[in-house]
């Protein structure tokens, strides 16, 4: 799993952190068990402050995504909702309205936006199968 983050983005840094390893987990690239770099470790690895990481790990842990483990670090968390279906559709609008004024922000018009989106649900389906 390679993280990056973009210091000039709108989104956060630890939220950048937090959104990719979502994502490596979503795509299979994380595995329930895996685990994931030290906080000081990808710190280094990104050069970020520890805490930026360690907030991105807290909301990970919180939303059942990882689970940490005394002495041993932090590791993918079986998966399960927690969440109810109105509070996953907040979380859903509020990712994309933030790739969505990205997006426009750098001039891509609705139907780029909607196409884009499109291409990346199929790579998403591509590799869970």
């Amino acid at each position: 799993m390679q993280i990056r983050v973009i210091p000039g983005s709108s989104a956060a840094i630890y939220r950048q952190i937090a959104d990719q390893i979502r994502r490596a987990v979503v795509a299979g690239e994380l595995s329930v068990g895996d685990a994931v770099p030290s906080v000081r470790q990808l710190a280094k690895q990104l050069v970020v402050n520890p805490n930026t990481v360690a907030k991105a790990y807290a909301e990970l842990i919180r939303d059942g995504v990882l689970e940490s483990q005394a002495g041993r670090g932090a590791f993918v968390a079986k998966r399960r909702s927690v969440f109810t279906k109105t509070e996953r559709l907040r979380r859903l609008d509020e990712a994309l309205d933030t790739a969505i004024s990205e997006a426009i922000t750098l001039d891509f018009c609705s139907d780029e936006i909607v196409e884009r989106l499109r291409n990346k649900l199929e790579q998403f389906d591509a590799q869970k199968s």
